[in-house]
């Protein structure tokens, strides 16, 4: 589930401009009076409506309309569990770390790539307060263990994979006496930060662990949703670890989330261990601690960056266990009727549970317009007035509530698309509660990922075709003089148009991401290059970086041609770089004939040299910070005020350019700066500098902008300084006003 920028053109946040974002934010931690109002009158509709409907079932088809009715019955109770836990949320501030504090990092693997399982045990030895970093490789793979010998990491594998992830984390807890256990998944690459501002909530000793969001770097994945042109980056995930899981904090809750998290070893002990018998041992271990009496924290600031599933097969697959797994914790542990837990985590936990089902009520709501309109058999008597009432105000509420209380993370249309695409293995992972083994039936490994995601998708498939049939028989039906009356057939025809959309519009984009063939996701980061041809240097960016390439803007694309091999430094902020790179294509913008850029290869010598790189990019939420991207929008009532109080908000930073900037503070005699700053769109405007090292604050700034048409005098004042820690060196951002 990620990190946000706050959006504005100074990147103001929450949390005094420290890395990451403190979610949620004091405006939206509590239901405004408004909100409250509105949720208010959902509730009252809701109930109003429910209670009137079961007298409007069709006589003829009491089946279909009390299937139809459980499905409506199913959703609302939902939202009002959904409504109890989201009502406010709780908000968290770092304390200091206990002094005698002693720390394990487990990094668990077992089929992982060396690539990935480096560079989150080069993050993880680089937080403070880490006593001891731990491979546990469940794989026993020679290259592992090569691996944790070059970082200087503890080693641990098995012979067996008895009890999975679960069994292997028990298995390092015998080889220490650390305090606390951190555990970051393979993917997860932790901010330098992490423990710093995570341990100090165990000063508290009844917290058993605390669990920060699960966020992801490779925005380009299946579960996220990228909109360059106006910074919005969205999650499928967005509203569980922005919204749900603070709610669950403020009645003690919180899940345990498997990765970026810390345990207290004391209480892991006083359950015997990480739980075993289920294949999600994180919400097992959670539901085990509360029951006990432990406490649980959430804080709710992304400090570890992971691999989100690139395409729909593996997000659906780890659906599907997340699912099977909550079906088995409740057939074991109970939830409504069990001892230990309190009124609010059971109302907790079974909302958790029951979201699951929600496959079975949108598989309801996909086929009832494809019944009615073959057969002209409503689940009602009649489409009239009295019905119609009661029913649009609910369903608009229904709609409008979840804006709101999602605080913005909702996106309802977005949303719909993945439900779309989830319901089928949610309906799958229901029989968890019954079943003890069930296997999720893919594509032979031969099959093309294009093939292979369309014989996975044949439920959304399904639906998209009975929906388009339907349509056109309705209609003949009633062309005949029968079917359906006139207003009962505009409506189910309308029911089934939005549910052929929402399922072309899934499908369009989960076979878009399955034709995706980069190896290494490319980071929308500008990194100032110096390259060097004989006694002359050029002064160009680096963008769309990633440890195998990038692309180059600047000065020196005017004389490259492709083949060429260009030599010299990416200035990174713990200093040069040495880099040599091999030009593969010429970009021309248009009909242009001369190249705007480079794509580039990155020809690597000494691995510590591409270690300096990855430590710089993965760990941290530079890509958010430097873009302004955010994962929040204005809800419905904001939008309204922002229209009736005239407000417009900023233009976003990732809407800039950036160009290479050598700066010298004004009657400084030291060597001159490089950093980038990015475009102004009119004269005076305020801009962003970005700089390597630290300037003085309210200090006048001369600089040399690098452009394509040459090199251009910018003077300013810098103000408003922000920080952004990497694994390398901090990064300086700062407004530079005329």
């Amino acid at each position: 589930m990620r990190a946000g920028g706050s959006g504005e053109r100074t990147l103001a946040v929450d949390n005094g401009g420290k890395q990451g974002v403190a979610v949620p934010s004091a405006q939206n931690a509590e239901l405004s009076l408004a909100q409250r109002v509105l949720v208010a009158t959902f509730l009252v509709v809701g109930v109003w409506y429910l209670a009137w409907r079961p007298g409007t079932f069709n006589p003829d088809a009491m089946l279909f309309s009390a299937v139809v009715y459980g499905a409506e019955l199913l959703g609302f109770s939902c939202a009002v569990l959904y409504l109890v836990m989201c009502w406010r949320l709780q908000r968290r501030t770092p304390l200091p770390v206990p002094a005698s504090a002693t720390v394990a990092v487990f990094v668990p693997t077992i089929n992982e790539s060396v690539d990935i399982v480096r560079r989150t045990l080069m993050s993880a030895q680089r937080m403070k307060h880490a006593h001891e970093v731990w491979l546990l490789d469940d794989g026993d793979r020679l290259e592992m263990h090569v691996l944790a010998e070059e970082l200087g990491c503890r080693y641990l594998a098995r012979i067996h994979n008895r009890h999975a992830k679960a069994g292997n984390l028990n298995n390092a807890l015998k080889h220490t006496d650390a305090e606390f256990i951190a555990i970051f998944d393979a993917d997860h690459a932790p901010a330098p930060t992490f423990l710093e501002e995570t341990l100090g909530f165990f000063t508290d000793e009844k917290v058993a662990f605390v669990q920060t969001p699960q966020d992801f770097y490779n925005l380009d994945s299946f579960q996220h949703r990228l909109d360059r042109r106006d910074s919005l980056v969205w999650s499928e995930q967005s509203l569980f670890f922005r919204v749900i899981q603070a709610g669950k904090d403020r009645l003690n809750s919180a899940f345990f989330c498997g990765s970026c998290a810390v345990v207290r070893r004391k209480a892991l002990d006083d359950i015997g261990g990480f739980a075993t018998g289920s294949v999600t041992e994180d919400i097992h271990t959670s539901i085990k601690l509360h029951k006990r009496g432990w406490r649980s924290v959430y804080y709710a600031k992304s400090l570890a960056f992971g691999l989100a599933p690139s395409s729909a097969i593996p997000f659906l697959k780890q659906r599907l266990r997340w699912g099977q797994g909550a079906m088995q914790v409740w057939r074991q542990e109970g939830i409504v009727f069990t001892r230990g837990l309190s009124l609010g985590q059971r109302v907790s936990y079974l909302a958790t549970v029951l979201a699951y089902f929600e496959g079975w009520q949108r598989a309801i709501f996909f086929l009832a317009p494809v019944v009615v309109l073959t057969t002209g058999v409503m689940p009602i008597l009649s489409l009239d007035a009295a019905f119609l009432v009661r029913f649009v105000p609910y369903y608009v509420l229904t709609f409008w509530v979840f804006e709101e209380v999602a605080r913005g993370y909702g996106r309802t249309l977005l949303t719909e698309q993945y439900t779309m695409m989830r319901f089928a293995v949610f309906i799958t992972a229901t029989f968890g509660f019954f079943l003890r083994k069930l296997r999720f039936v893919v594509t032979p490994k031969r099959m093309g990922v294009a093939d292979a995601t369309r014989q996975s998708l044949w439920p959304q498939y399904l639906v998209l075709g009975l929906n388009a049939m339907a349509i056109p028989v309705g209609l003949a039906l009633f062309w005949k003089g029968g079917g359906l009356p006139t207003g009962a057939l505009v409506a189910n025809v309308l029911w089934a148009s939005v549910t052929l959309g929402v399922a072309a519009s899934a499908l369009r984009f989960a076979l878009r991401t399955s034709g995706s063939r980069r190896r290494e996701y490319r980071f929308p980061l500008p990194i100032p290059l110096r390259v060097r041809a004989g006694r002359n240097v050029a002064i160009g960016l680096a963008t769309d970086i990633s440890p195998l390439g990038c692309r180059v803007v600047g000065a020196p694309v005017s004389s490259a041609r492709g083949g060429d091999e260009l030599t010299g430094e990416l200035l990174l902020p713990n200093g040069p770089l040495p880099v040599r790179l091999i030009v593969r294509t010429l970009l021309a913008d248009g009909d242009k004939v001369a190249p705007v850029a480079l794509g580039c290869e990155f020809r690597w010598g000494l691995s510590d040299e591409r270690n300096q790189l990855e430590m710089f990019l993965f760990g941290s939420d530079l890509q958010w910070r430097l873009n302004g991207f955010e994962d929040r929008v204005r809800t419905p009532l904001e939008r309204v005020r922002d229209l009736l109080g005239g407000r417009r908000r900023p233009r976003r930073l990732a809407r800039s350019g950036w160009s290479p900037v050598m700066y010298r503070r004004v009657n400084a005699s030291h060597e001159a700066g490089i950093g980038f700053i990015s475009s102004a769109e009119r004269e005076g405007e305020a801009r962003t500098i970005v700089s390597l090292g630290e300037l003085p604050s309210n200090g006048r700034l001369y600089a040399e902008e690098v452009t394509p048409a040459g090199p251009r005098t910018v003077v300013g004042r810098v103000a408003r300084e922000q920080v952004i820690e990497t694994h390398s060196s901090p990064i300086y951002l700062y407004e530079l006003t005329a």
